[in-house]
């Protein structure tokens, strides 16, 4: 059966989503920003393998906010999965960003 693919499919593949996903994993040190603070059963905690960009409010809730650095994290496929699945709250993950930008303004 073919997959049905949604606009937010095709957006990940744009040049404009790769280079956004690769200044957010610079700003972040390319490290899990979960990871690194130790949260949410950490099994390794400068955690440079498997890392994606994960959107705190999903691209399909608000399509305006897809390249907002104050929208996007680094984090590995263990964390990225946990933010999906709502068990790292929006709230904790809202938090980190803030933090990471903060350190960029400085």
């Amino acid at each position: 059966k073919k997959k049905k693919y949604t606009e937010a499919d095709y957006f990940r593949r744009t040049q404009a989503w790769r280079s956004k996903a690769i200044q957010v994993k610079c700003r972040d040190g390319y490290l899990c920003q979960i990871c690194i603070r130790k949260m949410y059963n950490t099994l390794q905690q400068y955690n440079h393998e498997g890392l994606s960009v994960h959107h705190a409010i999903p691209i399909n809730v608000d399509w305006e906010k897809r390249l907002d650095d104050d929208n996007l994290l680094t984090v590995c496929s263990r964390h990225h999965e946990m933010a999906e699945n709502g068990e790292i709250p929006y709230e904790e993950i809202k938090r980190v960003i803030d933090e990471q930008q903060a350190k960029q303004e400085v």
